[in-house]
């Protein structure tokens, strides 16, 4: 899967985490709706943690994927390739 691909598959995955959260901070007893925000959840962990073996850190929170934690800052950030 390339580079833009990947992103968009996390960009997606992101805003459904967020409209899950947001869901289920006005209906916090829907079994449904915690269900799916846990599976939506797991599947961006797992994007994300695809993206960064392959392209290096999304972010600088310590907790990438990759054993190079500087990688970040030696080239152009996701959203300055498009």
């Amino acid at each position: 899967m390339c580079e833009k691909k990947l992103l968009d598959e996390i960009k997606k995955y992101q805003f459904y985490a967020v409209e899950l959260n947001l869901y289920l901070d006005n209906f916090p007893n829907s079994r449904e709706a915690l269900s799916d925000y846990k599976r939506i959840s797991a599947k961006l962990d797992l994007i994300i943690k695809k993206y960064e073996e392959r392209f290096g850190p999304l972010r600088n929170f310590g907790d990438a994927s990759r054993e190079d934690s500087l990688s970040w800052t030696t080239k152009p950030w996701p959203w300055e390739n498009y």
